[in-house]
């Protein structure tokens, strides 16, 4: 399944399965930027996140992992 950056649950369950080791608490936002980038699933233009969608997935990230 294709993702986009607007996909955060899609992109916060590929994170988890792609960094299974890593807290998402502590993850830098330029971080998780090259991470989902580098989902090969992925199709997003690098230029069109925010703060705001990085955060969204980060959160629904920390919610995956509970």
């Amino acid at each position: 399944m294709k993702m986009n950056w607007t996909d955060t649950l899609d992109i916060a369950i590929a994170l988890n399965e792609a960094h299974p080791d890593v807290d998402p608490q502590w993850v830098r936002f330029t971080d998780l930027h090259a991470w989902v980038l580098a989902l090969p699933e992925f199709e997003g233009e690098a230029g069109t996140s925010s703060e705001k969608i990085l955060e969204a997935i980060q959160m629904a990230w920390l919610e995956e992992r509970d």
